[in-house]
């Protein structure tokens, strides 16, 4: 039985250094997602301003008009899919068939913020339960130094996996409500698309 749980007390160590690897890579991508979140919500706030009141107001007779005011430079996801279903001929299973391809794109972008929100907690758990046994055995030899240093690790390991999933979390909720909102203005143009 000893040589059991010895051999387990030495898999759990050798697992600390690729789990606190992997927590910085994601701490890494968390603020590059950080970042491209900020730039998302600034195209987004700007392509709102120029087209949310032509597409609430829109008629059949509007359609050139919101053609004319789309965003030329803008290459978000939602301008590329209102693009593509105003300059494509009306017709209802084409306008399903684009919204459902917006619906993937949407969910593949929100898949590393799921990733982040999901792993980030688990992998700084595992870091810290890995990191308390020896800090525990530091203790009770009365090795200080040892156990603080351990102790160092496992507080960091435990803030670094909340701190990505917080901006996984954040990131995900926000993009949720953007997406749904897109659909919704995608299926109502294709609506009036269809009318006309």
């Amino acid at each position: 039985m000893e040589a059991i749980s010895k051999t387990l007390f030495w898999v759990s160590n050798s697992l600390l250094i690729p789990d606190i690897l992997i927590l910085l890579i994601l701490f890494a991508r968390s603020l590059l997602l950080l970042g491209s979140f900020y730039g998302q919500y600034m195209v987004k706030r700007r392509t709102d301003k120029v087209l949310k009141d032509k597409i609430k107001n829109l008629t059949p007779a509007g359609i050139d008009d919101l053609k004319s005011n789309l965003p030329s430079r803008d290459s978000s996801l939602f301008t590329r899919y209102l693009r593509d279903l105003l300059n494509t001929p009306a017709s209802d299973s084409y306008s399903d068939f684009s919204i459902s391809n917006f619906e993937n794109e949407a969910e593949k972008d929100l898949s590393v913020s799921k990733l982040l929100s999901k792993m980030g907690p688990v992998l700084g758990l595992v870091g810290t339960l890995i990191a308390m046994s020896p800090a525990l055995v530091g203790l009770s030899t009365g090795d200080i130094s040892g156990m603080a240093y351990n102790m160092q690790v496992v507080f960091s390991t435990t803030v670094v996996g909340l701190v990505i999933s917080s901006i996984g979390i954040i990131t995900l909720q926000f993009k949720k409500r953007w997406y749904a909102k897109d659909i919704n203005n995608l299926d109502y143009v294709s609506r009036v698309l269809t009318e006309k």
